[in-house]
């Protein structure tokens, strides 16, 4: 029975955990390349929305996914555009985007309230794999973009950590100034970093509205942009502790439901996600602490080539 419960909750975390993945993954690469985007909450919610009318009006849910992702790039270009070309102060710009994709979707979202998606994800467990006696349930029977998310970290942690592209983006987030003079681009490495940070929050807000519920709830986000920042500080802006911190936030999220029934307050096992949010932010943004973790040193700075 205990084993059974463990199973249960562990499978359904993965899912919980996933737009949570995607959205810390692209925060990983623009806060790698030195702009901290406070916008991925807009983001998500943008990507919800768009995911979840793309797919109800076409049918496609590829399509909707597709466009999603597309409206979470086009949100951070702005974003870029502000913070990089313009140099605005970079959470003054990603709180004003989280302010207009939470308004501006809903206000496109109002005609799909109480609509639901007759299309699905169907769920694609992997052969051989699915019948592994306890882990082939819980890992493997999962739908395809539960698996992307996975291959994703690997992939991810390969380029930044491994290859030359990886070097330019984090020497673009140490010293943007000596990567200037060594011939990197500097506008263009975070330009590129920052729409793959929105490219895939608009992918988790799409798996949200698309997969996970699937359904239009305004608001649905709830919140889950400001717990990518913080997963971003806990895997200390590394891909392969955001698989983890996401599955840990996922399994905090699931127990909210199944531990209900064992008398425990459903106030407080909501609560506990934002606790933690607010413990790793605090701890996070002190100068001496950030240091200690890891930051990139030039992480929310503006660079201007004449300052050079």
């Amino acid at each position: 029975m205990i084993l059974e419960f463990i199973a249960a909750a562990l499978k359904a975390a993965i899912p919980a955990g996933t737009p949570l993945l995607f959205g810390t993954l692209g925060e990983i690469y623009a806060e790698r390349s030195g702009v901290l985007n406070l916008g991925v909450e807009g983001m998500m919610i943008m990507g919800a929305v768009t995911g979840f009318g793309v797919t109800l009006a076409t049918g496609n849910v590829w399509l909707g996914i597709a466009l999603a992702a597309m409206a979470g790039g086009l949100l951070a270009l702005i974003h870029a555009f502000l913070s990089i070309t313009l140099r605005a102060n970079q959470v003054v710009s990603g709180l004003a985007l989280t302010m207009f994709g939470l308004g501006m979707s809903g206000m496109l979202g109002k005609r799909y309230i109480g609509t639901p998606l007759p299309y699905r994800l169907r769920v694609a467990p992997i052969p051989l794999l699915k019948d592994i006696p306890f882990l082939g349930p819980i890992l493997f029977q999962h739908d395809p973009l539960v698996y992307l998310s996975v291959l994703l970290v690997p992939l991810l942690w390969f380029v930044l950590f491994k290859t030359r592209a990886g070097i330019s983006v984090r020497s673009v987030g140490e010293a943007p100034a000596t990567a200037d003079a060594l011939g990197v681009n500097v506008f263009l490495v975070r330009y590129l970093c920052v729409f793959l940070g929105g490219v895939l929050a608009g992918l988790g807000g799409a798996y949200l509205s698309v997969v996970y519920v699937p359904a239009w709830i305004e608001g649905m986000t709830a919140g889950a942009g400001w717990i990518v920042i913080a997963l971003t500080i806990f895997a200390m802006w590394s891909p392969g502790r955001a698989l983890i911190g996401a599955y840990l936030f996922g399994a905090v999220k699931v127990l909210q439901y199944r531990l209900q029934p064992l008398g425990v307050s459903p106030n407080l096992l909501n609560m506990l996600p934002f606790i933690f949010t607010i413990i790793v932010l605090l701890a996070g943004t002190g100068e001496v602490m950030r240091k200690r973790i890891g930051a990139p040193s030039a992480l929310s700075i503006p660079y201007a080539r004449e300052e050079k």
